[in-house]
């Protein structure tokens, strides 16, 4: 699990100077959710508000995401993906997956199978703890 998480950490600057892991997560859950606030993300991930709100100064820095007023609540601010960090998530997300195609490639369907259901099992357990 340890090489695993070294490697995730290296392709994530390989695939883009700008996104560490952690970055690409929270560009993903605020794709996913449609966007939220940092509260939420540091909550949803058990990241301290510190943390959260260094990686928000620089996707924002970026352009990577914006801070709109929450159509409920004036006083709060909801983080939205800008188009430019629409199209560096596609993008990293793109070449993830060629990169797992690739690495996966010569598998035999029964191990992938198995591979697939072991990380779905895996995952089952792990909704709402952060990246490490």
């Amino acid at each position: 699990m340890t090489v695993f998480a070294r490697r995730a950490r290296a392709s994530a600057g390989r695939m883009h100077p700008e996104l560490s892991l952690v970055s690409y997560t929270l560009l993903g859950h605020l794709e996913e959710s449609g966007g939220c606030r940092a509260t939420d993300l540091a909550a949803h991930y058990a990241l301290d508000k510190s943390t959260v709100s260094r990686q928000v100064a620089a996707l924002e820095r970026a352009g990577l995401i914006e801070r709109r007023p929450d159509p409920e609540d004036h006083r709060v601010q909801e983080l939205r993906l800008t188009g430019a960090g629409q199209e560096i998530l596609a993008q990293v997300t793109r070449r993830r997956r060629a990169a797992f195609r690739e690495r996966l490639a010569e598998w035999p369907e029964d191990d992938l199978v198995r591979f697939a259901a072991y990380l779905e099992r895996y995952n089952a357990g792990v909704e709402g703890i952060g990246p490490d």
